[in-house]
């Protein structure tokens, strides 16, 4: 399957709009964002844990990135309330589930091979650092080579200046409502600017984002994996 797979198009997603579509997992949807391949695929998705659903153990052969945005997701490991945000590197394996029920944006097949650091954040209880311009603040999650995620926190009326992605820039919008000469993107948005992009963004009303950039220069393999990426 190919969805939204050439990293050079912009894509903007409602993703509250969006069907959910099962999964190979009783109990298990997930509103697919952009796709390059079959089960094993490199994705980006919105997941749905029904109560008590699980999926069986697996491998992350490409890695796997996860926040999650309702309920609690568990695996054998522990359990991640809602804010937390998680990396499990190319190798490792869990047997994930949800007792009450949650749902996770998921990043698959996206890790760079060399990139190894496992990582669970409390984003609740993780420091908020100041931003480039007054109004901005930023939580940062994670980094390497080009590649930097974070959560940005926008007070009302904070105006960023100009600027380009030359390895792209991908946005989903947690809270409020965030703006920029293209658009106004509501909780739910989903965006992905492509490699050299430009904008300049802001806020009316305020709102929280998680943001990811530099990632997207990447070479897929023939399963949708993703290649090497920029260091």
């Amino acid at each position: 399957m190919d969805l939204h797979a050439d990293l050079d198009q912009r894509v903007v997603l409602d993703t509250t709009a969006l069907p959910w579509t099962p999964s190979p997992m009783a109990g298990v949807e997930r509103r697919m964002l952009d796709r390059r391949g079959g089960e094993l695929a490199r994705a980006t998705s919105i997941v749905r844990y029904a109560p008590g659903s699980h999926f069986d153990r697996h491998t992350h052969g490409g890695g796997e990135e996860i926040l999650v945005l309702e309920g609690t997701f568990s695996d054998e490991r522990g359990d991640y309330p809602a804010g937390t945000y998680l990396r499990n590197p190319l190798g490792t394996s869990h047997a994930p589930f949800s007792e009450p029920g949650c749902t996770i944006l998921v990043k698959l097949h996206q890790m760079h091979p060399a990139d190894q650091q496992q990582l669970v954040i409390d984003t609740h209880s993780a420091e908020w650092l100041p931003g480039l311009v007054a109004g901005l603040e930023v939580m940062p999650l994670h980094a390497f080579g080009s590649e930097h995620g974070a959560l940005v926190r926008w007070a009302p009326g904070t105006l960023f200046q100009p600027h380009s992605h030359p390895g792209g820039e991908e946005i989903l919008v947690l809270e409020g409502v965030f703006q920029d000469e293209q658009g106004t993107y509501p909780a739910g948005s989903w965006l992905r600017n492509p490699p050299g992009s430009v904008h300049r963004p802001w806020s009316e009303e305020g709102c929280t984002i998680w943001v990811k950039t530099g990632h997207l220069p990447a070479t897929l393999g023939p399963d949708g994996s993703e290649g090497l990426l920029q260091t």
